[in-house]
């Protein structure tokens, strides 16, 4: 099976220099919005197809594909000089597999010895001279002269190349794109080529054709064209209207698709984006391309839909090599972080070293919230919904801000899933800080159970050496002792009623939690919550 290997994009959008490393089979990209998760796709599809938006890239030549400091760093040296040469895209795809020899070569970034191929958009030599005059002119120069650039495609052998020559095809999958506006029509087509024999589809196109002769001839239609002639003024000769009779109008542009009787553009958007997944996926293009792109599956989708349609796209794409971008923790979650690649600062972490007992952990509970831990600058990892609100309430407190605003995510997880989050803490090399109870024994359930991580200087365990005061309600009461009557007015724990204030805060672990959070009073706080906050916030 031939697979990209690696992909180098230089002045391309947002990336000046850039490359990632792919897996064989499945690959996840992630990061936040604006990173170029979909620049990569596109970038690898328009080296492998010479197209951009469905378009040749021949005709899209534009500024707007440059990087915006090449391009601005050229324009402002042009006003010295010390002019830079006119600035030129290069995306280059790096092959692996088998019967590939004629692709190997140097010509490529490195210099050296590999299998690949690549797309160069630069400066066309043959206008030197009508560039030289522009340079020379009196104006003032404000945008690249893309009229003067050229497109090659080459082999790392230096061999030109087509689409027909490249042994790997791609498809780009967009279920939320206007692109796919069409998409009934090219499902219409697939249902009846699949299924229909030539007799049916010449039976199909006579009633078809039949349908247009009596729009023709209906005496309504005879009326109208009578009144349309008179007064068009646009010939002397006679105009009327009808349908076109053509061969290119043929009935595969005006069937419908009908999802239980409904219209398929009026159906809800996750049954839309499924159905353009699978669609595409089945497509003709997609069954010959062993090279599939797919932008945010996850669209519109229901945990159990997206579910669905995961299954279907791991079916499908069986012997091919997969991209997906993705936001969802579940989509990374279900297809195994292993496979998850990182994009942060135009730079990209792989978690092919993950262990995979924790990749196979979350992937068979794939609702935890990974991607928070993965995409936050630092994360604080808590036990529950109560020591969130808590911490989110000590930040506000000491700080004036919820820890969001400052780029620390609070994250709530399971005890047991604590160790989990900390490996793929350790792959980032990310500051995340864990705040626990000792639950009665802070030598075995803290020291003992942590101490791989204890040394870690950007991971540190919060925890009470008290070992009397086993959980957070004991904690926070003991650090408002001086102001208990404060603290049971807010939580509402009545001294009559509730003599112990602690009872009540572990039978009502939540709601006194909230009640702390939503009041205006300032609180003090269990020491070892202060220690995440500090360290987290990087406040000595």
């Amino acid at each position: 099976m031939i697979c990209v290997e690696e992909v180098k994009i230089l002045n391309y959008k947002c990336f000046e220099n850039f490359k990632i490393v792919l897996n064989k089979n499945l690959n996840i990209i992630v990061g936040n919005n604006e990173e170029g998760k979909s620049t990569i796709l596109e970038a690898l599809h328009l080296a492998l197809s010479g197209l951009v938006n469905g378009k040749s890239i021949y005709s899209e030549i534009s500024e707007n594909i440059f990087n915006r400091d090449v391009v601005k760093r050229y324009l402002e040296s042009l006003k010295t000089e010390n002019k830079e040469p006119l600035p030129y895209i290069l995306i280059e795809v790096y092959l692996g597999g088998e019967n590939i020899d004629i692709f190997e070569g140097d010509a490529n970034y490195y210099k050296s010895k590999h299998f690949g191929l690549a797309l160069k958009i630069s400066f066309d030599e043959q206008y030197q001279n009508e560039y030289h005059t522009l340079l020379q002119g009196e104006g003032e120069i404000n945008t690249i002269p893309v009229e003067y650039y050229k497109v090659e495609r080459y082999s790392f052998a230096r061999d030109a190349i087509t689409n027909k020559s490249i042994p790997l095809k791609s498809v780009i999958i967009d279920s939320s794109s206007n692109k796919f506006q069409n998409g009934s029509d090219m499902y219409i087509s697939k249902i009846i080529k699949d299924n229909l024999d030539d007799n049916e589809i010449i039976a199909l196109t006579q009633s078809y054709r039949k349908l247009k002769e009596k729009f023709g001839r209906d005496g309504a239609i005879d009326s109208i064209n009578k009144k349309v002639s008179e007064n068009a003024g646009i010939s002397n000769k006679k105009v009327s209207i009808s349908v076109d009779m053509s061969v290119k109008s043929s009935w595969e542009t005006i069937l419908m698709t009908l999802i239980d009787e409904i219209p398929f553009q009026q159906v809800g958007k996750g049954e839309q984006c499924m159905v353009k997944t699978n669609l595409a996926l089945a497509h003709q293009k997609a069954q010959t391309s062993n090279l599939i792109l797919i932008e945010e599956p996850e669209n519109h989708l229901s945990h159990t839909n997206l579910n669905v349609l995961l299954d279907s796209i791991i079916e499908k794409c069986k012997e091919k090599q997969l991209i997906i971008t993705t936001h969802s923790n579940f989509v990374a979650n279900k297809l195994n972080l292993t496979n998850l690649i990182l994009l942060s600062d135009k730079n990209t972490v792989g978690f092919n070293e993950l262990a995979p007992d924790d990749a196979a952990y979350f992937q068979k509970l794939p609702g935890y919230d990974t991607l928070r831990l993965i995409l936050s600058k630092s994360a604080i990892l808590v036990e529950g919904p109560s020591d969130e609100l808590i911490i989110q309430k000590a930040f506000k407190d000491k700080f004036e801000s919820i820890p969001i605003q400052k780029g620390i995510d609070v994250i709530s997880v399971k005890g047991l899933s604590f160790k989990r989050f900390l490996e793929l803490a350790k792959r980032l090399q990310k500051k995340v800080a864990v705040v626990t109870d000792n639950d009665g024994d802070f030598g075995t359930k803290i020291q003992n159970k942590y101490k791989e991580y204890l040394d870690c200087s950007y991971i540190k365990i919060c925890a009470s050496k008290n070992n009397d005061l086993k959980t957070l309600e004991p904690q926070f009461a003991d650090a408002n002792k001086d102001y208990i009557d404060t603290l049971r007015t807010v939580i509402g724990a009545n001294e009559k009623q509730h003599p112990n204030i602690v009872e009540y805060m572990i039978d009502n672990k939540t709601e006194w939690a909230l009640k702390v959070f939503n009041s205006n009073n300032k609180f003090n706080y269990p020491q070892y919550i202060q220690e995440a906050l500090k360290w987290t916030y990087g406040e000595e």
